[in-house]
């Protein structure tokens, strides 16, 4: 029998599962939700502090970059979540829309009519569901809790008493009027556990009749007809099954996987897809172009006359989160941070720090040898531009994925200064008096070349990957996929500029705004 739906949604992630709940609110309307991981129902999901316990599991997509020229030749870990809700269920939790600015260059310089930050913005407070903050730039009364975190270190605390010292203003609210000053993080929590997209948007949606979810479930070709998406072929209990849709398919794979199904679909580069025997349905060089991500590299000390995160990983202190939502488990790691400019000329800042109460380098993927405290820099605004092509035409396969960090230098020129700012705020005496040696780098005492060379060494992603299906190049503001019909693209990917800040708000963003297009 063909198997037949209004809609069929690729990805329950960060903007899949809320384009499947908007879309299922209307009962008539039938969708078929497809998830290539399970559900999520880890431990490690639903506890703030756990979620680097989750890197190179079953539930990480475990991606590799190839080797980048500007790191020496490193290769670059891309840890992408494989279950539902998506990315928010692996990330760090930090809620951040990124500057007004980002949005306006959307529209005005990339032809993303309809994207600008006043169209943007009723998006972000028709989502939000914050604790603190309200009206008019939050929202008070939407699916996607958002909290003031539940426990924060005092070194965390320090820092903020630091980065102020050192010249940065106090703020309560990166997503108020002024995105710049130094603060605690807002978390997507709700009373101290993780509040995914799962949990905000997917888990309500499921009672409805309308709505199918189907799990491990890895899309593998959008089956076209006479240039018009029809439907949908996936792998599911070990088997190959198509889907149909009477309306639209939407991409919601994300940066990695969008773009990577586009291709093996036939959409892309033609001279790359002939190269692996896939006919090309609509030629188009620009799917899987334009890939960007912030990176990230620290300074980091050990530390005297305090603790650290990993004194508390404890059963007594696991029982504490879980009868009370409160304690060290609580912690979103990334406690604070700051945002700040490195020119004046600037238009919006170029520079996000987080820092965590504990040794934090390389993903956390290395036990900690010593307590210690990590302050990190990230690029919000990078030049660097790579790709992502294929590596075969089996969907199995990994893509072959090139951010190209650091070749644009003006990148590692920022990286740089940013080290220097954060060795200067951990002079400070509210910080200072809790820090030991420098950790990474090992002397603190170095030239701009040896910080160039700690960058290169020590950089890895901060898991925001962008812009493989931009607007204005691969899809058009309304997320219509150029040269096709019935197919649209609803995740990170579309961004044709990385937000100034962590990417899960603006990708949830993507999705509330994707139902409000498909349903016109």
């Amino acid at each position: 029998m063909r198997e037949t739906f209004d809609y069929i949604v690729v990805g329950a992630g960060s903007a899949g599962a809320v384009v499947a709940s908007r879309l299922t609110e209307n009962p008539d309307v039938r969708v078929l939700l497809l998830e290539a991981g399970g559900e999520d129902t880890a431990d490690e999901i639903h506890i703030p502090a756990a979620f680097a316990n989750l890197f190179k599991t079953k539930w990480d997509w475990n991606y590799e970059t190839v080797e980048q020229k500007h790191m020496g030749d490193r290769t670059s870990y891309w840890p992408r979540m494989k279950a539902l809700g998506g990315c928010s269920s692996m990330n760090a939790m930090i809620y951040i829309r990124g500057n007004p600015a980002d949005y306006d260059t959307w529209r005005d310089d990339h032809g993303a009519t309809g994207w600008g930050w006043d169209d943007v913005l009723p998006y972000f407070v028709r989502a939000e569901r914050n604790t603190r903050l309200g009206g008019p730039l939050h929202g008070t009364e939407g699916p996607l809790f958002v909290e003031d975190r539940r426990f924060t270190h005092e070194l965390s605390r320090a820092w903020v008493e630091a980065a102020v010292a050192w010249g940065l203003k106090p703020t309560d609210d990166f997503n108020g009027a002024d995105q710049e000053g130094a603060g605690q993080y807002q978390v997507t929590c709700h009373n101290g556990r993780r509040w995914s997209t799962a949990d905000a948007y997917l888990r309500p949606a499921m009672t409805r009749t309308n709505l199918t979810v189907r799990t491990h479930a890895q899309a593998t070709k959008v089956v076209m007809e006479s240039g018009r998406a029809v439907g949908v072929s996936y792998l599911h209990a070990g088997e190959s099954r198509t889907s149909y849709v009477d309306g639209e398919v939407v991409l919601s794979g994300g940066a990695i996987n969008s773009p990577q199904l586009l291709m093996l679909s036939g959409i892309g580069p033609a001279a790359h897809l002939r190269e692996l025997g896939i006919d090309v349905i609509a030629a188009n060089d620009h799917v899987g172009e334009n890939l960007h991500d912030h990176p990230a590299a620290g300074v980091i000390w050990t530390t005297r006359k305090t603790t650290d995160l990993v004194d508390y990983a404890n059963p007594r202190r696991l029982v504490q989160w879980q009868l009370t939502g409160r304690g060290p488990m609580a912690s979103n790691v990334g406690e604070a941070g700051a945002f700040l400019h490195t020119q004046d000329a600037l238009p919006a800042p170029d520079l996000q720090f987080v820092v965590a109460p504990t040794l934090f380098y390389d993903n956390g993927l290395h036990e900690p040898t010593a307590r210690g405290f990590t302050s990190a820099a990230t690029l919000i605004a990078p030049k660097s531009r790579g790709n992502l092509r294929l590596k075969s035409s089996n969907p199995q396969w990994r893509p072959v994925i090139d951010p190209a960090y650091y070749s644009d230098q003006s990148d590692m020129d920022t990286m740089v200064a940013a080290m220097r700012i954060l060795i200067e705020i951990g002079g400070r005496p509210a910080l200072a008096r809790y820090l030991d040696q420098p950790f990474k780098p090992a002397s603190l005492n170095v030239t701009d070349d040896e910080l160039a060379q700690h960058v290169r060494d020590n950089t890895q992603t901060l898991y925001h990957p962008v812009g493989t299906c931009s607007i204005g190049t691969v899809v058009d503001p309304s997320l219509k996929v150029n040269g096709v019909e019935g197919l649209r693209v609803a995740d990170a990917s579309v961004m044709p500029v990385i937000p100034r800040g962590n990417t899960n708000a603006p990708t949830i963003m993507v999705g509330e705004k994707a139902a409000d297009l498909l349903k016109t």
